[in-house]
């Protein structure tokens, strides 16, 4: 706070009565003018709230990861500071700010905000928040599929994108026609099956040589961790994927239209937690896609890990997603890690998908000899 002399009076008391009213007079004329009306700019009204990431009645302290999204908003603020428990002090222009709290347990830490006018006066908060944080990082499972019913599956989990939105065929190249048959996707003996089948199929016009399915889960999740058991199948040509969209991709046929957003791909970002190739079933591949947040630029980044009997056994293929790395992994052995930073867009929900491509830029040359191959899956589990 700044104190401040009252010089005025001392002036007046030297002032003749003539000079006061000429003052008076040149101060209604200003006043009068309304482009000599000088703005306040003191800041006031500092609003604080802080949002501990999975928190719900089961779990009010958060669930597990630390991670707090504080927001302020103030009149005549230009910039705002945060400082989390005796941390230093962050900047901020937006008024927004992530914390991870690292010590284990449920503790108590304070958070002060700065809010600052143009002119560099400010005003604090102080608030105090409850974390808990985990020694495991992702605890709760929020949703999962162990398939083990018979027939079909299940209806509030999964949704068949079937429309091709790229002038009656998809992507990347791709040979087949995805369906909802159950000849293409079905579940039995406790195992998710996705089949590839050489046949004539025609839909929206186009006819193709293959079909097979593709697979939205019908939840949204922001950070997490992602296990899918599988064993992947073995022939020339298929090109099996699991793997996120952001939910505002806005993509054709797909389950959540524009419910959350419309920015296309790759701004919508995309996670291929695995992919391989129809010509080295030897090696698995984990790729990022996104568009830079501050140029709108297509970047990606990736590995892959050469791993035995892919096509043979089941393994366990994962990704660990947080505010500030994503990690891809295979039985714990890991793939390829991505850090998770202000330049990328994965701080927005994704849905998982699961589809079984034939040919096209990573499935290359089908066999010709080709008829039918399986990509099974034993479970899906995603924890926060």
């Amino acid at each position: 706070m700044k104190v401040q002399k009252n010089t005025r009076c001392n002036l007046f008391r030297t002032m003749s009565y003539i000079n006061i009213i000429f003052l008076l007079l040149c101060i209604a004329s200003s006043c009068s003018s309304g482009d000599a009306v000088v703005a306040d700019n003191n800041v006031t009204n500092l609003a604080v709230e802080v949002i501990l990431v999975g928190a719900d009645e089961q779990n009010p302290n958060g669930d597990g990861s630390g991670l707090v999204r504080v927001t302020a908003e103030a009149v005549n603020a230009t910039k705002f500071a945060f400082r989390f428990d005796n941390g230093a002090v962050l900047d901020s222009d937006s008024g927004t700010m992530e914390y991870v709290f690292s010590e284990e347990g449920t503790n108590t830490y304070s958070v002060v905000v700065w809010a600052y006018s143009n002119t560099g006066e400010f005003i604090n908060e102080s608030v105090s928040v409850t974390v808990f944080k985990s020694d495991e990082l992702f605890t709760t499972l929020v949703f999962y599929d162990e398939f083990d019913n018979e027939g079909s599956l299940d209806a509030d989990k999964w949704f068949h994108q079937v429309i091709p939105p790229n002038n009656g065929s998809w992507y990347n190249g791709e040979l087949q026609h995805y369906t909802n048959r159950s000849e293409n996707s079905n579940v039995s003996n406790g195992t998710l099956k996705i089949n590839a089948i050489k046949e004539e199929f025609t839909t929206g016009g186009a006819t193709k040589s293959y079909t097979s399915a593709r697979l939205n889960s019908k939840y949204v999740f922001t950070y997490g961790k992602v296990e899918v058991r599988a064993k992947l199948p073995n022939e020339q040509g298929t090109w099996p994927a699991i793997w996120t969209l952001g939910a505002n991709i806005d993509e054709p046929g797909n389950y959540f239209g524009d419910e959350y957003g419309s920015v296309g791909w790759p701004a919508c970002g995309e996670i291929d937690i695995l992919e391989q190739t129809g010509w080295d079933k030897s090696k698995t591949l984990s790729y990022f896609h996104w568009g830079d947040t501050n140029t709108g630029e297509y970047k990606t980044d990736g590995g892959d890990l050469v791993t035995a009997g892919t096509t043979e056994e089941f393994h366990v293929y994962s990704l660990e997603w947080t505010s500030t790395s994503m990690i891809a992994s295979i039985d714990d052995a890991v793939v390829f890690e991505l850090s998770n930073t202000d330049d990328k867009p994965f701080d927005n929900p994704h849905y998982l998908l699961l589809n079984l491509a034939m040919g096209g830029n990573l499935g290359g040359d089908i066999s010709e000899n080709f008829t039918k191959d399986t990509f099974e899956i034993d479970y899906v589990r995603i924890y926060q």
